[in-house]
């Protein structure tokens, strides 16, 4: 086998082509459009599609420059933390903490059936994390971030691939689920249809990474301070990580750099907002993080090597088929009733298996198939985004973590 290495400026223009081809794909394929497949995703796939026939008709194998693909990943994850306000979880109250530890709960389930399906296939039981929470309430971002992780810490070939493919396959299914669970739970309430769609629900309420596509003003100086904030936390991320730093904790104690990045990001925001006053420029984190998300995706993607993925395609197939009914019923018996058992907690339903398999706008796309018939749920909207684009990564790490720990 021939392998061709990419160098990193040529990777980022053909992950940059990758990215205007999935918004194009998207534009116009509507079961793309329906799914709520990101563009990055489905140019992604095309292209790996295209490298693996060129794989199978010439031998010929590409290597893209990773470097850039864990910078981006990094600044993702930081933006995540830096958009953490703590003063956000009073609007949310007592319900955001309940359905917090709904989430919590899930991911602990979702690991053990994971880990439990791989060990019955005579596969590595770390394995089974990669059908669980890091691909399907971690979502592409946090599958890339831990496949590494399994790649260097375990041996696992393939893993990011595997990750890539989980992470797509839940965000599908994710988006199917959703709404028929709500709508089932709503029926069983007896809620009738609204005659007109309910304008209520508008964007304010559902959140700043719902909306990549909107456009946003950022000057030239709030672009030179969030790199500057971004820079703290990949240097704070890369300390942490040193040799010389772990052999400070506990030989178990793992956890990856983005966590680290993640967790700088939220001590930084509520330190400069709360003792300094200091304004934070949301619109410059939003873009920089959204943009640096898609090139992740984009070359992570353009490095995902289907052949290394056949020999664990049925069993993945398996597991995840298995995650989706344990979703959609964890969804409908757990979170509807410990939310309340009423129309704020259908819709929560709904949502957690958009997240819960998928990823937060898939979430939001749920509930919004339900809002848009039977009326707005601002607890829902207010919820779903918070712990969705937030505080799951926080919980999922730590859960992970000591998942981890235990395999090792």
């Amino acid at each position: 086998m021939n392998t061709i290495q990419v160098d990193p400026y040529y990777t980022l223009i053909i992950a940059t082509v990758v990215l205007l081809v999935g918004r194009l794909l998207v534009g116009k394929v509507k079961i793309l459009q329906n799914f709520n497949i990101p563009e990055p995703v489905a140019g992604g796939l095309l292209a790996a599609i295209i490298i693996y026939v060129l794989y199978m008709s010439t031998g010929l194998s590409l290597d893209f420059d990773k470097g850039l693909q864990d910078t981006f990943m990094l600044i993702f994850f930081s933006s995540i933390g830096l958009s953490a306000d703590f003063t956000r979880l009073k609007s949310g109250g007592v319900g955001l903490f309940i359905f917090l530890g709904v989430v919590a709960l899930f991911i602990v389930i979702q690991n053990v059936v994971g880990v439990s399906l791989a060990s019955a296939f005579g596969l590595e039981p770390v394995i089974g994390l990669m059908t669980g929470s890091i691909t399907l309430t971690g979502g592409h971002g946090t599958a890339g971030a831990w496949g590494k992780v399994l790649e260097q810490d375990f041996h696992i070939q393939g893993a990011t691939a595997l990750g890539m493919a989980a992470a797509t396959f839940g965000l599908v299914l994710g988006g199917l689920i959703g709404g028929p669970v709500s709508r089932r739970l709503v029926n069983k309430m007896g809620r009738k249809e609204l005659k007109e769609a309910s304008e209520e629900t508008n964007e304010a309420e559902v959140g700043m990474f719902e909306h990549p596509e909107k456009q946003r003003l950022i000057t030239a100086k709030s672009a030179i301070e969030t790199m500057a904030l971004f820079a703290a936390c990949l240097s704070f991320s890369a300390l942490m990580t040193l040799p010389e730093v772990k052999a400070l904790f506990p030989e178990k104690f793992t956890l990856p750099q983005f966590v680290w990045a993640l967790f700088f990001g939220v001590l930084l925001r509520n330190v400069l907002t709360s003792a300094f006053k200091i304004n934070m420029f949301d619109r410059a984190i939003d873009v920089f993080g959204n943009a640096s998300l898609s090139l992740f995706l984009g070359i992570a993607l353009l490095n995902l090597k289907l052949w290394q993925l056949l020999d664990l395609a049925l069993p993945m197939l398996v597991i995840l088929a298995v995650q989706t009914f344990v979703m959609s019923t964890y969804a409908y018996f757990v979170t509807y009733r410990l939310m309340g058992k009423d129309y704020d907690a259908a819709v929560l339903a709904g949502g957690h298996c958009g997240f819960g398999l998928g990823a937060t706008p898939t979430a939001v796309a749920n509930m919004q198939s339900i809002t848009e018939k039977f009326g707005p749920s601002h607890k829902a909207f207010l919820i779903v985004p918070m712990v969705g684009a937030f505080f799951v990564d926080f919980v999922n790490a730590f859960i992970l973590s000591g998942f981890i720990s235990i395999l090792k």
